[in-house]
């Protein structure tokens, strides 16, 4: 506390740094005596895939994380804020050395949503944060109005397809939303150059309409990819991409069945004619 009575608090949030729940939270402790608040946003790479685009990561967190500073300050709320690529135990543990603060906040999906639960996380940052005051808000993003959908989109050699494009572009006009675009990558789908170069020009493409986009090289066997990816990631619904009828092995595989029976999630089905490179301006 500094001399003047002021608390100094640490919130730890990604994903969920942006909720009402978390703002209305900092506010409840301020009105009962001034506090000053420094925020971590810690943008980790999924425990499984070959490489992430982090730019784009990175991107989308600080734009959740501005809008909070932003309505805090608004406040009258003193509030700073960065995006750490770092798990978030080691994130905290820095913060705490170098930063002194006088309580933690860490703020997660529900249990069903959140990888930092899954992974013991929580616990961990707890025992880290001791003997420092520790609270830990659950907030449901899906529950709050306005809340950003997370949509994953599974595509590889269609991923550039026209019909994918505008599935994505159609699903952005409907409301806010997130999207994460992996493309499984195996020894039969080309060379990893070439899987990574149409993944990010569709990315880029889709960001340049000012779209929330990022994505990965993912397990080379879509289902795993997708299961694993729910390991580490809030998901509302899926899009899967392929190669219309005989000619897709997802399909020949029936990955469509199995993912709509094993997530539980709205899947779409986006079929594609002719290869990407070829329809893909």
């Amino acid at each position: 506390m500094s001399a003047d009575g002021t608390r100094h608090i640490l919130v730890v949030a990604n994903e969920t740094v942006v909720s009402h729940a978390l703002v209305d939270l900092i506010q409840q402790k301020d009105a009962d005596g001034p506090v000053r608040v420094t925020v971590l946003s810690p943008v980790t790479q999924p425990r499984q895939g070959y490489v992430v685009y982090y730019d784009t990561r990175r991107a989308a967190a600080r734009r959740r994380l501005d809008r909070t500073l932003d309505r805090l300050r608004g406040g009258g709320i003193p509030a700073t804020g960065v995006v750490i690529e770092a798990n978030p135990v080691s994130a905290l543990r820095d913060a705490i050395n170098q930063l002194e603060p006088d309580e933690v906040i860490v703020s997660t999906h529900p249990q069903k949503q959140s990888g930092w639960l899954r992974r013991n996380l929580v616990d961990q940052m707890r025992d880290v944060a001791e003997p420092l005051p520790f609270e830990h808000l659950v907030v449901d993003l899906d529950a709050e109005a306005g809340g950003p959908a997370n949509v994953l989109v599974v595509a590889n050699q269609t991923v550039l397809g026209e019909p994918l494009l505008r599935k994505i572009r159609e699903r952005a006009a409907q409301g806010p939303a997130s999207f994460l675009i992996i493309s499984p990558q195996g020894d039969s789908d080309g060379s990893y150059e070439e899987a990574e170069r149409r993944l990010l020009r569709a990315v880029t493409t889709l960001r340049s309409e000012a779209l929330d986009v990022h994505g990965q090289i993912s397990h080379p066997d879509p289902y795993s990819a997708v299961m694993q990816t729910l390991e580490d990631e809030r998901v509302n619904e899926i899009i899967v991409s392929t190669f219309r009828g005989a000619r897709s092995g997802w399909l020949r595989r029936d990955l469509l069945g199995r993912l709509r029976a094993d997530t539980k999630l709205p899947i779409d089905h986006i079929e594609v004619d002719m290869p990407a490179e070829v329809t893909a301006r």
